[in-house]
């Protein structure tokens, strides 16, 4: 009873009680976070406090929410009241605690869900590692000398670790995908807009999406659906009403047409990254392929501007506190800041020009199988790999196959493989604009078959995870 939903009923049902729930997260947390680094915050308090709450809505024959007694934690960019947002970074911790919760923190407290407190990230979720300088690296539980993946990946390895059963993310360019393929948990970013980014704090507004973790499709569902819902406070949230996917989890996929994605996405991987996609292909029983033109250049572009607002965001303290900056983040900002207004100009007009030939794509396919990773987790401090034959950067390349597809906001699913004794890898699952429902049937098919799945780390078997939720 390790996912979400199973939490919620047996605490709606009385086979547990919401303090006993968050209690036992609580110990979990104070048991292993000081080998992993998850959290940079705990809520014990608030969370306790909340759990009692429900407890006594249950008592009262009152419905708590669908994610009643669930503990939950949130990327520290997301505002919590009471809190300083810290986005990852020193010079924030000067900032004044958030006033109000984040629209999604709001939503999934309104669900019942208990929040446990905020997790590591990358600075400013500028990275792909969540190698903190100040706040240190996040371990990814696989494989304590291994990276989570970044930025969100005190999210990714909260889930994977079982500390909780649920967190939220942000996605630039790869920074809910990468961490959760690298963990082996379920990462959601749906499509640009569709879910409320108000009370967090962004790196590249035309870019930056949230989205949940999970261990379990319904999970991943259930959360999208309570995230659902137009919101004045972000100016670029949808006003499209709320389409519940969680209804429509159908096991029959067959009218879904599947491709795999080819060309660019076939080249520059470890072949177990491939091996991992032609698992899922062979499980559907999809043989197309399709190619998503100029692909290398949708990821140049998204370079650009992603590094010029990201630079723009944060201009006057790169001029006045450079020297508070992790190392790394203040380089590429700092480039960033150099990048000449027509660069920037032009790769907004191939952002269009691409989002067209993408358009075009998907009117002979629903959704599209690409790696979510070249490589399965590398070892903390690494600086270079090898892929094709080429001596290339860890860092930059960890979002070699995830950085095109945020480029034109599409949403995406990261899959977790099914792999016996070895590291965790992620397949991502494509789809166009408001197309999640799709995704997320196909993903149902998939953990039904038993083809992904999260796996159990060492450090939930030593914690006897399902006992203590008992």
């Amino acid at each position: 009873m390790n996912d979400a939903v199973s939490i919620a009923a047996a605490v709606r049902e009385g086979k547990v009680s919401a303090v006993e729930v968050t209690q036992a997260a609580l110990a979990r947390i104070a048991a292993r976070d000081h080998q992993l680094n998850c959290f940079t915050a705990v809520t014990a308090d608030t969370a306790l406090t909340d759990a009692a709450r429900i407890d006594r809505e249950i008592a009262q024959g009152n419905h708590p929410g669908i994610l009643a007694g669930v503990p939950f934690a949130v990327k520290n960019l997301f505002d919590i009241a009471g809190l300083t947002t810290l986005a990852g970074s020193k010079i924030n911790a000067e900032n004044p605690v958030a006033s109000l919760d984040a629209t999604a923190v709001a939503k999934l407290k309104q669900a019942g869900a208990i929040l446990i407190g905020a997790l590591n990230m990358d600075e400013y979720a500028y990275g792909f590692v969540t190698e903190n300088s100040y706040y240190g690296a996040t371990h990814n539980p696989h494989d304590l000398q291994r990276v989570a993946g970044g930025s969100s990946g005190g999210s990714a390895a909260a889930v994977a670790a079982g500390l909780v059963p649920l967190t939220l993310g942000s996605d630039t360019n790869g920074s809910i995908r990468v961490p959760a393929a690298l963990c082996g948990v379920f990462g959601f970013k749906p499509t640009y807009g569709r879910l409320s980014r108000a009370g967090v704090a962004l790196f590249s507004s035309s870019f930056d999406h949230i989205g949940p973790f999970a261990r379990s499709v319904q999970d991943i569902a259930t959360v999208f659906d309570v995230l659902q819902g137009e919101d004045d406070r972000d100016p670029v949230c949808t006003k499209r009403p709320p389409e519940l996917v969680l209804p429509r989890l159908k096991p029959d996929i067959s009218n879904i047409r599947i491709a795999i994605a080819a060309d660019y996405f076939v080249k520059g991987a470890e072949t177990e990254a491939l091996a991992a996609v032609q698992k899922v292909a062979d499980a559907l029983n999809v043989t197309e392929y399709v190619t998503i033109p100029e692909t290398h250049r949708a990821r140049a572009a998204a370079f650009v501007i992603t590094a010029s607002e990201g630079a723009n965001l944060h201009l006057h303290q790169l001029q006045c506190r450079p020297e508070d900056f992790d190392p790394a983040t203040r380089d590429r900002f700092l480039a960033g800041a150099l990048i000449p207004s027509s660069w920037y100009i032009q790769a907004q007009r191939f952002r269009q020009w691409y989002r067209d030939r993408v358009r075009e794509v998907f009117q002979n396919v629903d959704v599209i199988l690409a790696p979510t990773t070249p490589i399965a987790a590398p070892l903390m401090g690494q600086q270079t790999m090898i892929l094709d034959g080429e001596e290339i950067l860890v860092r930059p390349h960890l979002g070699l196959f995830t950085q095109p597809l945020s480029f034109i906001g599409l949403p995406v699913l990261s899959v977790p493989i099914k792999r016996q004794n070895a590291l965790p890898l992620g397949v991502q699952l494509i789809a166009a604009p408001y197309n999640e429902a799709l995704i997320l049937r196909v993903a149902a098919a998939l953990e039904a078959k038993s083809v992904v799945s999260a796996p159990v780390t060492s450090l939930c078997s030593e914690l006897k995870i399902n006992d203590l939720y008992k």
